[in-house]
């Protein structure tokens, strides 16, 4: 998954900006194929924090470049994991307030250009909606609908649309619709992913592992997982109607019988280890799985486990449950990942989180073995042909957010947590490009000290111009060319 955010304020650093210009990608565009656009949720790339329904965090847009840098932001004090954009080229952002962690929205326009480097306390928010609280992981997946509208459950269990719009006053976000769930849902649990399918139901999975739908006509339904499982994650959904859950114990694909209730297609156990690993969030896989595939886009699931010394990536058959292939990755650096892998074509790519220094986990998450480790990072990747899997490269990047891929211009980005694995709340930052032909680092350009925040495994939001913006724990950061 995204690495899931919680709020703290980070020390700031004065300085310069540092640029360091590596060379340009040798990777071209023509990565694919992505999976056909979901007609219920918004521009492809940019509507959920995966870039589309099956969380493949690849986008068909090109984005900054090697020589990006950051060039401005918005200080809104607060976390900002969720970051999407509807075809109108507006933001709609799901932040966590630091001041008393509720969930807040704010819409931004990014032509306006955000606050420039300077310090300013001026946030850029055109509109803020505060929604009702609920645990750490409720309320942080939410995607745009068709008519730009954020869909997302809040703490009291409300299945919501929330709307913007222009008025007499400026521009506000209101509540358009709204689905009690609280019938479906016990009053200590949450809901923690949250997808449409291709015939516009709506599905939801707690943390205590209800798999459940809501259809257009607001009917509920729901199946319940084994008890000792529970869902850390989001889920993905694919154009064949089926939908994927990963849980703390296996991987589950759903479709639907006749009257619309969601049916168990099949699970598959993994390694869940011996215990939670430092720089994850539960104890299981980190990954929201991702569909993927040479021939359809969707062909594939991936997760990856969490076996005690040696990770590996998972590849299932979507439909059939078969097991495709399996392959050890990060055997460079660290053993563990809480992030969703990229998957494109017949590629996966997985990022290390393995002791990333999270200020909080969820409640009941369990102490991590060890306790902590030092972030070494590491990022590996694995193509998946008719003999099985194997391993194209490896290299050391340390990433502290989600990488996406861009099919446009052939080349990933992220934010690297720079310095020694040792992590200090005085580390920078860097926005760092990698050709994902040979793994290689083709520009790294450091982020204004002004601007820096913990990025805290958070997902990117490649704009449609080619800009890019990153929450943070104070807000979120504009990088530009």
């Amino acid at each position: 998954m995204f690495a899931r955010h919680t709020s703290r304020s980070v020390l700031l650093v004065l300085g310069a900006i540092a640029v360091l210009s590596l060379g340009t990608g040798t990777a071209g565009p023509g990565w694919g194929p992505l999976a056909g656009p979901n007609p219920f949720l918004g521009p492809t790339g940019t509507a959920t924090m995966h870039g589309d329904a099956g969380s493949s965090d690849a986008v068909p847009h090109a984005g900054p470049g090697p020589g990006a840098r950051g060039i401005g932001g918005y200080p809104l004090g607060a976390a900002c994991p969720t970051l999407l954009q509807g075809a109108d080229g507006l933001v709609v952002a799901l932040c966590t307030a630091v001041a008393d962690r509720a969930p807040v929205v704010h819409l931004i326009d990014p032509s306006a250009g955000g606050i420039p480097d300077t310090g300013s306390a001026m946030s850029g928010s055109l509109a803020q909606l505060t929604l009702t609280k609920g645990g750490l992981l409720g309320g942080v997946y939410a995607y745009l609908d068709h008519a730009d509208r954020l869909v997302v459950v809040d703490g009291n269990r409300m299945l919501l649309r929330i709307a913007h719009e222009r008025g007499a006053r400026g521009w506000e976000l209101r509540v358009v619709e709204a689905v009690d769930l609280t019938t479906a849902i016990p009053a200590d649990d949450g809901v923690t992913g949250l997808v449409p399918d291709w015939s516009g139901t709506v599905w939801f999975a707690t943390e205590n592992g209800i798999v459940g739908t809501v259809t257009a006509a607001g009917v509920i339904a729901t199946l319940t997982l084994p008890t000792e499982e529970k869902v850390a994650n989001s889920i993905s959904s694919a154009p064949s109607g089926r939908v994927a859950v990963a849980t703390t114990h296996a991987l589950y694909e759903f479709g639907t019988d006749a009257s619309g209730k969601p049916v168990q297609l099949w699970r598959a156990a993994y390694d869940r280890g011996p215990a939670r690993k430092p720089g994850q969030l539960s104890w299981g896989t980190g990954s929201t799985p991702t569909y993927f595939g040479p021939d359809t886009g969707a062909d594939y699931l991936t997760i990856v486990d969490n076996a005690a010394d040696q990770v590996k990536v998972l590849v299932f058959r979507s439909g059939s449950g078969e097991l495709v292939c399996t392959r050890p990755v990060l055997t460079e650096g660290g053993a563990g990942s809480e992030n969703s892998p990229i998957g494109i074509g017949g590629s996966v790519f997985v990022a290390s989180t393995y002791g990333y220094p999270y200020p909080a986990v969820p409640e009941g998450a369990g102490p991590a073995q060890p306790a902590t480790a030092p972030f070494t990072g590491g990022m590996t990747r694995v193509d998946v042909d008719r003999d099985g899997c194997r391993t194209v490269w490896e290299n050391t990047a340390r990433s502290a957010a989600v990488p996406h891929i861009s099919t446009a211009d052939g080349l990933i980005y992220t934010v690297t947590r720079d310095g020694i694995p040792n992590t200090t709340p005085l580390d920078a930052y860097s926005f760092t490009v990698i050709d994902p032909e040979d793994g290689a680092v083709v520009g790294r350009n450091d982020l204004p000290p002004t601007m820096l925040a913990d990025p805290l495994q958070t997902s990117p939001l490649i704009l449609r111009n080619g800009e890019v913006l990153q929450g943070v724990t104070t807000g979120i950061v504009r990088i530009g060319r």
